[in-house]
């Protein structure tokens, strides 16, 4: 595998960041899916955005057939292995575990999932063809999850697929934006690889479409176009003080963490401005990275907050300090950060509001911002006939993928704003079974 990643970089990661979620042994697997009820009308499957048939995945387990459970997974998510264990399955598939409705823990579906895939990546396991060339190519924009379904789907009806990446790795948030501790570069990457050795995708790194140009002549050249651009860079709070040194968005945070060497601690003081599940990562890795105190600020109540609940708890219990109702109004300091006024909020008749004489400071020589991403629009703006919404997120025909545009398809966070890697999966094997709907009906 091309890996332009620093192995040690990878394995220093796994040594500071421990899995939550480690790899089961044999002995775990069939006692853990000795528990399954194989429910008729699964719940855990009805939740599952890519509608694994989760009871049957776990019966092949239970009976030792583990190349059998990883085809059962693969065949409905690209993505089988990153999905076990980034996905929040604690509200998708092991939430609707009918366990959970007797105060029993639920199955723990995520790391069955990744047993079976992560033998069939070290065993390569063989579980698809490409179809005989039809004649026909089509270009991916992105190396995300989005991107890479996209193109497996694609390559089993028979096209040629090119997939463009801006960065010099695959896998998009995958490798780049989720926490450390959820997966490792190296599980993102070698699921990359595993799926092109399966499919015979081209990847082709460091190559950003971002001009008119660039967009022509992938138009001149393909017969249909998948944009599966993802997000921008963190969005700016527009506040006094924004542009200090040691003031970072959350998502370059989390890239810098997983590509390029830290240096322990991290900060002493740390404050996380947001309230979303990439706040609470950003803060979790702040302590892991020696901070001596660590604090997420958030303008609502913690009851408003974005984040899953299970996922405040495993930053509380690494030591992360939550403050609510508190939003920021400037980032203190001279060149670098030393603080953040802030100003206490409340909410009246559904409206947040200020309330005045209330601002106060709280010292850091770190703020890291976790309020939101910015939307493509700029690369957008290249392509005619391309409709996004007024929040910036592509506009698609629900049922095939298809924009405004009819060459073009799109899936993952530039059409959701910003959801889960296996809704990501989802819409790129949506959009892909929507190419080869409209390519087809083309002479």
């Amino acid at each position: 595998m091309a890996e332009t990643i620093n192995p040690h970089l990878s394995q220093d990661n796994e040594r500071r960041f421990p899995q939550i979620k480690p790899l089961m042994n044999s002995s775990e697997a069939y006692y853990e899916s000795s528990r399954c009820l194989f429910c008729y009308n699964a719940p855990c499957m009805l939740a599952c955005p890519t509608a694994i048939d989760i009871p049957l995945f776990i019966r092949q387990i239970n009976n030792g057939n583990l190349a059998g459970a990883a085809n059962t997974i693969y065949q409905s998510n690209y993505l089988g292995n990153t999905c076990g264990k980034v996905c929040p399955t604690e509200v998708l598939c092991e939430g609707a575990c009918v366990f959970t409705k007797a105060n029993i823990r639920a199955l723990d579906i995520g790391r069955l999932q990744n047993y079976a895939t992560d033998n069939a990546i070290a065993t390569n396991q063989k579980f698809f063809s490409p179809a005989s060339p039809n004649g026909r190519s089509v270009a991916v924009i992105g190396a995300g999850p989005a991107g890479i379904a996209c193109a497996c789907e694609l390559r089993l009806a028979g096209y040629l697929v090119d997939v463009f990446e801006a960065k010099a790795n695959p896998s998009g948030l995958a490798l780049h934006g989720v926490a450390p501790y959820k997966i490792t570069n190296r599980e993102a990457l070698m699921e990359v690889e595993f799926l092109r050795q399966q499919f015979g995708f081209n990847l082709i790194y460091n190559k950003r479409i971002a001009t008119q140009q660039d967009v022509e002549e992938l138009e001149a050249k393909y017969n249909a176009i998948f944009l599966g651009i993802g997000l921008g860079n963190s969005a700016e709070i527009k506040i006094k003080g924004e542009d200090k040194g040691n003031c970072v968005g959350a998502t370059e945070f989390i890239e810098q963490i997983k590509t390029m060497p830290i240096v322990e601690p991290v900060a002493k003081n740390v404050i996380v401005l947001g309230g979303g599940n990439t706040a609470m990562d950003a803060a979790s890795e702040s302590v892991r990275l020696g901070a001596e105190k660590v604090i997420v600020a958030y303008r609502r109540s913690e009851n408003e907050m974005k984040a899953y609940y299970f996922e405040y708890d495993l930053a509380k219990v690494t030591g992360v300090v939550g403050k609510f109702n508190i939003a920021p109004v400037e980032i203190m300091g001279e060149n670098e950060v030393s603080g953040v006024k802030f100003i206490r909020t409340e909410t009246i008749n559904g409206k947040l509001i200020n309330i005045a004489g209330s601002e106060f400071v709280m010292d850091c020589d770190l703020v890291i911002k976790a309020t939101g991403q910015l939307k493509q629009t700029s690369m957008m703006a290249n392509i005619k006939g391309l409709n996004v919404d007024v929040t910036g997120r592509l506009m698609i025909d629900e049922e095939t993928g298809q924009t405004s545009n009819p060459r073009y398809f799109a899936g993952g966070d530039a059409v959701n704003g910003g959801a889960e890697v296996v809704n990501a999966a989802a819409g790129g094997k949506l959009a892909g079974k929507g190419i080869h709907q409209f390519l087809s009906k083309l002479t």
